[in-house]
């Protein structure tokens, strides 16, 4: 029988340096009076994640106690079977795209994609905002369009249909957008054969995500981002290391906020590629940017 309090209070010690820099948050209603549960949902709440993560990582750690017959207060967890991700080989899997995608570079239009594309940026992401239906078919079609020949790989957020009927390589969707397909729907996107990227922000977005079996997941934001008004905290790096091991059998990118000089940090979590904004759209030279910052994705020599 284990001590809940002295359990949390080890859990704690161990982790505290980790998660630093977040506020507490309120202990959510518990779903089970087992020790270890508890004591992981308060510690967890205690280490600022917010009620949906600290009652999904207890129920890991419960999960793991019952499995290994340990609390292992010094390991966080990080096993899929006890956040009851799909096993292996996945029964629920979209089309693979590569483990590492590289500098991802999320644009605005066609003709930035076009720009990247050509610049050598292995993986760009068109983020057409319009309510306008002539408007947003133009520029998807535009972007395959303006890869083609490049070997960059293209994602479109949101507008799924038109990506399918234009050729587009994959398809990006937020939580929301996730959450509002149909289960039709979902199977002729899968059917498609477009590959599927789909953002997290934390723990129980990140089973949710595993559900479909997508080609990659993002998680984020790392820093803080203008870029948009974001409903959770940055993570920062410490719970994207451990993001990425949950997640490790999936190729990941890492995106928010991330400049050249925070990119050694973010590679060493073990995510395989790098999403940017601002660093390539703002910069004075965005072609000379998008080679600096290839060349901090690439491996340091040994």
């Amino acid at each position: 029988m284990h001590d809940t309090p002295a359990l949390a209070h080890a859990i704690l010690s161990h982790h505290a340096a980790t998660f630093a820099g977040f506020a507490p948050e309120p202990v959510p209603a518990p779903t089970s009076q087992e020790p270890v549960y508890l004591a992981a949902l308060q510690t967890c709440s205690q280490l600022g994640f917010i009620a949906h993560d600290a009652e999904c990582l207890a129920r890991a750690w419960q999960a793991r106690a019952q499995r290994t017959g340990a609390a292992q207060p010094e390991v966080w967890p990080d096993a899929p079977e006890d956040f009851g991700l799909q096993p292996l080989p996945r029964a629920y899997q979209f089309t693979p795209c590569p483990e590492r995608l590289g500098l991802y570079a999320v644009l605005p239009d066609a003709t930035w994609v076009g720009r990247m594309a050509r610049a050598g940026v292995p993986t760009v992401q068109l983020r057409f905002k319009s309510d306008n239906a002539a408007a947003i078919e133009r520029e998807v079609r535009a972007a395959v369009l303006a890869v083609q020949g490049t070997g960059a790989l293209l994602f479109i957020n949101d507008h799924w249909r038109v990506a399918i009927d234009a050729g587009a390589y994959g398809i990006h969707l937020g939580q929301e957008d996730l959450d509002a397909l149909k289960a039709d729907e979902l199977q002729a996107l899968r059917n498609s054969g477009l590959r599927l990227g789909v953002s997290t922000h934390g723990y129980a977005e990140m089973v949710r995500a595993d559900a479909v079996g997508p080609s990659y997941i993002a998680m984020g934001a790392v820093f803080p981002t203008t870029l948009k008004k974001m409903a959770t905290a940055p993570q920062g790096v410490g719970r994207l290391g451990v993001y990425a091991r949950l997640m490790r059998h999936y190729p990941q990118v890492a995106i928010g906020g991330i400049g050249a000089e925070q990119f050694a940090q973010v590679l060493a979590t073990g995510v395989g590629s790098i999403a940017v904004v601002r660093a390539l759209v703002n910069a004075a030279d965005p072609e000379s940017a998008a080679a600096q910052l290839m060349q901090h994705m690439a491996p340091t020599p040994i």
